[in-house]
């Protein structure tokens, strides 16, 4: 086990967030946090980051370890006045490292100098990734890590998470709201709103009376095999 969580509850301006929440999470699983918008989903990463208090327990396998996190979205890329070598420095990430992370993402050397207000939404949010998994993380949290890209961009983006986790032995922890990347990539599923409605393999837990009461009952399920 590398994560356990026990009675987790996050209130923020007397609003409650998240409450008697429970689970664990094993190593090196693809551990999927599914959800509607406004399900407390970056909020539960947050708080598994202790950046928000909370009261219950969150505890890391061993405490310290490494973790990197990749969020949802930085508004107004265009306007960040960096390159993305100088985007690496501000983690004190060498140059060696850089260029084998965006190589690890699809990025070739030639993104070294390129300013970070000229990539598409796919290029920087390719290298957050690269820019996540610096200094060797144990485990990476992805918020939404496909927010803003078309669809054929979406498939390459989980492929390529799904290939570094298996190269790099990591444990993944990844938020969506996309049934498709549950069914192709999860080991396991929490499926969230501000409480647990369903957790455990996808294909046992996600039945049609669960993610009704998640999404409502237009849900339609779809099973995507390898």
């Amino acid at each position: 086990m590398i994560l356990e969580v026990k009675n987790l509850k996050v209130v923020l301006g007397n609003k409650i967030i998240l409450e008697n929440l429970s689970f664990s999470v094993a190593e090196r699983e693809i551990f999927v946090i599914l959800g509607p918008n406004g399900a407390g989903k970056t909020v539960l990463l947050r708080a598994l980051l202790k950046l928000l208090p909370y009261e219950g327990s969150v505890q890391w396998f061993p405490p310290d370890i490494r973790i990197g996190y990749v969020p949802q979205r930085i508004p107004l890329i265009e306007d960040l006045p960096l390159t993305v070598a100088e985007f690496f420095q501000l983690k004190d990430v060498s140059e060696e490292e850089m260029l084998k992370n965006l190589k690890a993402v699809g990025l070739s050397e030639k993104f070294f100098h390129q300013p970070i207000g000229k990539l598409s939404s796919g290029q920087f949010q390719r290298v957050l990734i690269a820019y996540g998994i610096s200094h060797s993380p144990k485990v990476l949290l992805f918020d939404e890590p496909t927010a803003g890209i078309d669809l054929e961009g979406e498939e390459t983006v989980y492929k390529m998470l799904e290939k570094i986790a298996k190269e790099r032995k990591l444990t993944i922890l990844l938020v969506t709201h996309d049934l498709n990347v549950v069914y192709q990539y999860a080991t396991n599923v929490l499926c969230l709103n501000k409480k647990a409605v369903c957790y455990g393999p996808p294909k046992k837990v996600l039945t049609k009376e669960k993610l009704d009461k998640l999404f409502g009952n237009e849900v339609k399920i779809y099973h995507y095999y390898h």
